[in-house]
This record gives C-alpha cells, sequence and structure tokens, in this order.
C-alpha cells in the first residue's frame, strides 16, 4: 500500500500539463491569464506551464497589484511543480512595453512563445495549449507569416487540416473558412472542403464532447439558400451535394439552411454543430449569443489548443478591468477535452462501453 506522501505524489503525478503562451505582451493577454491562476483552486485540476518571460509577468504584475500571482521559473516541462504557476523563460532581455498600443516588435516575443508550446505539446510532454491573444498583423517568423493562430498549430502538426470551432453552452459552430477576405470565399468553398470540416466536426463531437451520434446543420453560402439560383448557384451545386455525401458516409448533416432564419428563428438549439461558410458568418450570432464566455478550440488534430473568444482588447488594457471568464472557460475546455478524448479511446477498444446520447430526430427546416 503507497504511503501518503506517495499517494500524493502520484496524484499530482496524473494532473494534466497545460501549456499557457504570453500573446500580445501590450494586450490584455497577460491580465487575463494572472488573473485565471491567481485563483488556486484551479491549480488542482492542472499544472500550468507559461511559455513566455519572468520580468515581463513582474512588471504586468507590479501594474495590477497582483502580489497573489505568485509563480516558479523552471527550464523545463518536466521541472514543473504541481500546484504551483510555472514558467519558462524563452527570453531573458527585459522588452520595453506600452500596454495598451499595438507594436509590431512584439511579435517576436508572442512567436518564441508559441514555438515553444508547440513543441512541448506535439512531443506530448504537455496535455494541452491555451493560447492568450496575439494581434495577427504581428504574428509572423523570419521566413513566414501566419494569419492566425489555428493556422499555426496546423503546420506546427504537419500541416494537417484542423477546424476553428467556437464553443459554448448553448451553441458550437465550426468554421469551412478561416481568415480570407470575403472577395476569396466563393472561389475557395468547395464539395471537397466542405466534407473535410463536416468530418472533422463530427469526430470532434463524438470524441471532445462525447455525442455519439451528433446533428450538424450545415449553413448555405447565399441569402435564402440561392433562392433556387436566383441568388447563386453554389447551394444547389456544391453545399447541399455535400450535405448529401456527408449523409452517406453516416454523418447526421442537414441543411443548407440560409442562416438569417436558422438563427433568427431559433433553430440552431436543435444541433450539436453548425458548420459555418465564411468567419462572420458563424462568429457574428456565437459572439452575439455567447461573447466572454465561448471559447475557440482548433480541433482536426492529435493536440488539444483551445483560446479565449476575444482579441488584444488594446482599449481597456493595463486598466485590470479585463474580463478572464473566457480564458478560464478555454482552460476548463482543454481539461475537459484531454479527459474525453482519454475515454473515447478506452470506449473505442471497448466496445460495451458506450456514452449517452442525445435523441437523433431530424429537424425542422425553417424558411428564411
Amino acid at each position: 500500500m503507497l504511503s501518503q506522501a506517495a499517494q500524493i505524489g502520484q496524484m499530482n503525478k496524473n494532473i494534466p500539463k497545460l501549456g499557457i503562451t504570453i500573446g500580445d505582451l501590450n494586450g490584455i493577454g497577460v491580465e487575463v491569464v494572472m488573473k485565471t491562476f491567481a485563483d488556486k483552486r484551479i491549480l488542482k485540476m492542472c499544472t500550468p506551464i507559461i511559455y513566455g518571460s519572468s520580468k515581463a509577468l513582474s512588471y504586468h504584475r507590479n501594474i495590477y497589484g497582483m502580489d497573489n500571482f505568485k509563480y516558479d521559473i523552471i527550464d523545463s516541462v518536466e521541472d514543473a511543480n504541481a500546484g504551483a504557476v510555472n514558467v519558462i523563460n524563452c527570453w531573458e532581455d527585459p522588452v520595453p512595453l506600452r500596454i495598451g498600443y499595438p507594436d509590431k516588435t512584439l511579435g517576436q516575443f508572442a512567436m518564441r512563445s508559441l514555438k515553444a508550446a508547440a513543441y512541448d505539446v506535439v512531443q506530448g510532454r504537455i496535455q494541452g495549449v491555451i493560447t492568450a491573444p496575439v494581434n495577427k498583423a504581428h504574428l509572423c517568423t523570419d521566413s513566414k507569416k501566419f494569419v492566425g493562430q489555428t493556422e499555426f498549430f496546423s503546420e506546427a502538426c504537419g500541416g494537417r487540416e484542423s477546424m476553428m470551432f467556437l464553443v459554448s453552452d448553448s451553441i458550437k459552430v465550426g468554421l469551412v473558412t478561416n481568415h480570407i477576405p470575403i472577395s476569396a470565399v466563393s472561389s475557395a468553398i468547395t464539395k471537397e472542403l466542405i466534407l473535410k470540416k463536416m468530418s472533422i466536426m463530427n469526430k470532434s463531437l463524438q470524441q471532445d464532447f462525447m455525442l455519439q451520434r451528433p446533428k450538424i446543420a450545415v449553413l448555405a453560402l447565399n441569402p435564402h439558400a440561392g433562392d433556387e439560383g436566383l441568388i447563386g448557384t453554389e447551394d444547389d451545386d456544391i453545399v447541399g451535394p455535400a450535405v448529401q455525401d456527408a449523409k452517406e458516409m453516416g454523418i447526421l448533416a442537414f441543411g443548407p439552411y440560409a442562416a438569417d432564419g436558422f438563427f433568427g428563428s431559433g433553430t440552431y438549439r436543435q444541433f450539436d454543430g453548425i458548420l459555418s461558410m465564411y468567419h462572420d458568418q458563424g462568429l457574428v450570432p456565437f459572439k452575439s449569443l455567447s461573447f466572454g464566455h465561448g471559447v475557440n478550440v482548433t480541433t482536426g488534430l492529435p493536440i488539444v489548443r483551445t483560446s479565449p473568444d476575444h482579441g488584444t482588447a488594446y482599449n481597456i488594457a493595463g486598466k485590470n478591468i479585463a474580463n478572464s471568464d473566457s480564458f478560464r472557460e478555454a482552460v476548463y475546455m482543454a481539461l475537459d477535452i484531454h479527459r474525453n478524448r482519454e475515454t473515447y479511446k478506452e470506449m473505442q477498444e471497448n466496445p460495451l462501453y458506450k456514452p449517452k446520447s442525445q435523441s437523433n430526430d431530424a429537424p425542422v427546416k425553417t424558411d428564411a
């Protein structure tokens, strides 16, 4: 029988390690990170490892007067202390900061943080990553510019197809296209791409959210789903056939739905997941319903990555008024997904074990 000390050591060993990237040092990222992990109760659920700079953290801590935010400086994840906030210094030199003001020179430090965390999560040294907000215009390496952290982690995982999945208690919205101009959306939409994203969503709903037979709604590209070709033919020629092919693959897919009537009538409540054709089509209703409590999940990858549903918010940075709810939810979501994937893996190995499933009755289609 294990001694009490040995039991505590074993419990600490099994607590997931989560990487925390520092984000834009002039935005609200550091503030919401500190507010989240100043609550010691969350340290019983995970061992956070902040990839950034202890000097930068100390600077922010003094500005916000957060003397209750303590941390240990470590050299690698193997040295992480359970029950404490851990910091890995990704650079040593102090960085001149003007909190609340964009500064393109800070992009290199956000990237160093991302690279270090991505390496450790891909290697399996940590169980997930939660990313603080960055300024996308400043996010680049010497050879490449990234349009978002979703794309960065997809490349870190060998260029695997991923999906930006916005999740809250009331609604889950995935995107077919991410950060591209509206003028490029129509030409980017193909039946093959819709099917890839739908398959990713279906798998995520099963393994990350434990829904055995999830129902997925697919939004139309055009107003009124094209009105039988009067307002574009993409929904008849591309989106509709993709939905049909998905059904033949065993995915419970429905649509295409005209987006305005779909959300306005509350039809979205009948589905486990909603596939949007482009960024604002999905994120405008999502943030209207869940802003400040939603989580951005990069799904389709072998790693767990989440982030809050807000940006750098320069306008309130440095004022100690940023709400940390979304970042905290991103931490909880990463833990839930890690645990659910472990359960899903066991479930696949033991087919006699099945999670509870929701009813799969087909929803009623609502026209705009």
